[in-house]
């Protein structure tokens, strides 16, 4: 097989990777009319098939292989976050159609709202030849484990109900989740971080740590709301000693970003963040990802966006 070169990837195919259960499917019956508008670029289009997650990261890392002019991710940040892991760091260039119930990188990043606009700022971006670049977070595992993510990773209170919700066989839907902050709240307790942010070292005790490439998480909560995806930085906040009935009077004001007044919030920027603590495993765009410690770095127009 010949190598793939840049020429290939100039005039490949789009390749797209659709996540029919989304926003709970009811953006599904788009797909038809969002591959015709990507395809009013006048460009191939090719579905990517998967049945799971693993499945999807490998299908587009295989696109991306076999010489896709751009990858395009029809879902939610979660399925943002599986193409990300093929582009980074590519020439390929990568748009979001926002179609889940978390859309936070992709509205960060300006892409419109409703699908269907979403689809024509690509399609015209496809036609002109036109990409931007913008900063994407590094994350390295103590394993040496290498993942991407293009929005926010949580590591602590969040992080922790999170994994206590997909524990969770019962019940089904958003309730499941509110089942696994109440069960968390009641076990609320602060933990020991050691952050060194560009080589300095600071020890702490947190029950919420959130290291944002973008400013939000969880489908709108700004909680690192002056985090900029083109300004080769990382935005680093931390909530301290919090009680239960603090965290709760606090957590509503991280949808304006208010809540990095509150004394016990701290803010951070650093272009490398080592971030450690026991007992933590990291979400990454809404992702499970890696365990603690981690070493997360910004990396300057990591991606190319078709806007």
């Amino acid at each position: 097989m010949l190598p793939v070169t840049a020429e290939d990837h100039l005039n490949g195919p789009v390749a797209v990777l659709a996540n029919s259960t989304a926003g709970r499917g009811r953006y599904s019956a788009l797909l038809p009319r969002l591959l015709d508008g990507l395809a009013a670029a006048g460009r191939p289009i090719r579905l990517l098939t998967a049945t799971g997650p693993a499945e999807a990261e490998a299908a587009c890392r295989a696109a991306v292989a076999d010489g896709a002019g751009a990858l395009v991710a029809i879902g939610g940040d979660g399925t943002v976050h599986r193409v990300l892991q093929a582009v980074a760091g590519t020439d390929v260039p990568f748009g979001p159609i926002p179609a889940g119930t978390g859309n936070d990188f992709a509205l960060d990043t300006g892409f419109p709202a409703d699908p269907l606009a979403a689809a024509e700022v690509i399609a015209s971006a496809l036609r002109d030849g036109r990409s931007r670049a913008v900063d994407l977070a590094r994350m390295v595992g103590f394993d040496g484990t290498v993942r991407w993510y293009g929005a926010v990773l949580a590591a602590g209170f969040d992080a922790i109900v999170n994994e206590r919700a997909n524990r969770m066989r019962w019940p089904r839907g958003p309730r499941r989740y509110d089942l696994a902050i109440l069960a968390e709240l009641a076990r609320l307790r602060p933990r020991r971080y050691t952050l060194r942010l560009d080589g300095v070292p600071h020890e702490l005790d947190a029950v919420l740590v959130a290291v944002g490439n973008c400013p939000t998480y969880g489908g709108g909560m700004r909680i690192c709301p002056d985090a900029d995806p083109t300004d080769g930085l990382l935005d680093v906040v931390v909530a301290g000693r919090v009680n239960r009935r603090t965290l709760i009077r606090v957590k509503p004001r991280i949808y304006q970003g208010t809540h990095v007044s509150h004394p016990l919030v701290r803010s951070f920027r650093a272009r490398t963040v080592e971030l450690s603590a026991e007992g933590i495993t990291t979400y990454a765009d809404g992702e499970r990802s890696l365990g603690l410690p981690v070493t997360i770095s910004a990396v300057r127009g990591a991606l190319r966006l078709l806007r």
